[in-house]
């Protein structure tokens, strides 16, 4: 008797597989660079970010009438804009990583939980889902930061339940999904306890499209602590961030614009970045182009 073929794998042609484009090999260098500037922050920066020369005040930046020794100009305080800079774009990000990891763990936890309890777990997840989804989270930020203050590490958790609905979305379908497929269901009869199922055999097959909706969320914290500290109710002084430098740089738009223009730069850049990333990614991870 002669064995019956198996059906191959459908893949697509290798010439329709998402390439990496030139804007996306950009936005990886720009990212790569931004997390070097903010690992080697203390060492790079030339200037502490309150030190202050008057007689160097306002000092604009290099190829417009300045000089090597602040080359991206200083502030009205004679503090150095390359320096605070620097600080700005470590803080940022770090709120912005910080924040995303928390989002995205509490929401998959919660999907999770929702996939696998069913019934009145689950409502309860899908009503904070809804509750999240209708308020604005401004407000919520606002009251939160005028009434427990604004230390880093509260402010961190705050923007990390920004968001996190998404995660909750995705890995509830995607957990019950798997769970009405086979490999799930097989470890399940082997005795196998729900955490590992979970982590050890769900959470590696949905890895993908968590990462590119984490990639997604990243930008908005980063726009979000931007419009936060650009309100005064963010990082507040001495630590600086790109936002911090944003407000307080619209007081000197017309004498001294690059005391803005510098981090508003950076954070149009960088979240431009992300997002292109983010994209490619979701293209390349797509099962249908891999």
């Amino acid at each position: 008797m002669s064995a019956t073929a198996l059906p191959m794998p459908v893949t697509a042609p290798t010439h329709l597989r998402p390439r990496m484009s030139p804007l996306v090999v950009v936005a990886i260098a720009w990212i790569a660079g931004m997390i070097l500037v903010a690992l080697l922050a203390e060492w790079i920066r030339p200037y502490g970010i309150t030190a202050m020369d008057l007689r160097a005040r306002l000092t604009p930046p290099i190829g417009f009438g300045g000089t090597l020794k602040h080359v991206l100009g200083t502030d009205e305080l004679g503090r150095d804009v390359a320096s605070r800079l620097i600080i700005s774009i470590r803080i940022s990000l770090m709120i912005a990583m910080g924040a995303t990891v928390i989002a995205a763990v509490l929401g998959t936890t919660l999907g999770f939980l929702a996939a696998h309890f069913r019934g009145w777990v689950e409502q309860i997840v899908l009503m904070l889902i809804d509750f999240q989804a209708s308020m604005p989270f401004l407000i919520l930020a606002l009251s939160v930061l005028a009434f427990f203050g604004n230390a880093l590490g509260l402010f961190i958790v705050l923007m990390g339940l920004y968001g996190w609905e998404r995660h909750a979305r995705i890995s509830r379908g995607l957990a019950i999904a798997a769970n009405a497929q086979g490999y799930a269901a097989a470890v399940r009869q082997l005795g196998a306890r729900p955490m590992r199922i979970y982590l050890g055999h769900v959470l590696p097959n949905i890895a993908s499209t968590l990462i590119v909706s984490a990639t997604l969320s990243f930008p908005e914290i980063v726009l979000l602590e931007s419009g936060l500290s650009f309100l005064g109710l963010g990082v507040q002084p001495p630590m600086t961030s790109l936002g911090n430098m944003v407000g307080y740089g619209r007081e000197y738009l017309t004498r001294a614009p690059w005391i803005l223009l510098a981090p508003s730069l950076v954070i149009v850049m960088t979240t431009l970045s992300v997002s292109l990333v983010g994209d490619w990614l979701r293209d390349r991870l797509d099962p249908t182009l891999t």
